[in-house]
Formats: structure tokens, sequence, C-alpha cells
């Protein structure tokens, strides 16, 4: 996208709103959403944490 600084609000959104129409479709997802995240073990229960 181009460089927007120098335009108001209303023509960079007009500019944002042209790029994304332009811009080609991306691709379907290979894998679901947030399945390639680091998954975050769970805490020991029962147990203070301090």
């Amino acid at each position: 996208m181009a460089n927007t600084k120098a335009l108001n609000r209303e023509d960079r959104k007009q500019a944002k709103r042209t790029a994304r129409k332009k811009a080609a479709p991306k691709a379907k997802r290979t894998a679901p959403r947030g399945s390639l995240k680091r998954k975050v073990k769970k805490m020991a229960r029962g147990t203070a944490k301090r």
C-alpha cells in the first residue's frame, strides 16, 4: 500500500478500501485457526501458587 500520511481520514479510508479490492484473494487455510499456536500447559491443581 502507498504512503497515506499526507491524506486525510476519508481519503485514507478510500485508498485502503481500493487496495483491499485490488489485492489477490487469500488462500484457504491449511490448518484450523489457532492450531499452530504454542499450547500452554495447565498449572498443577490444588496447590498454592506461592
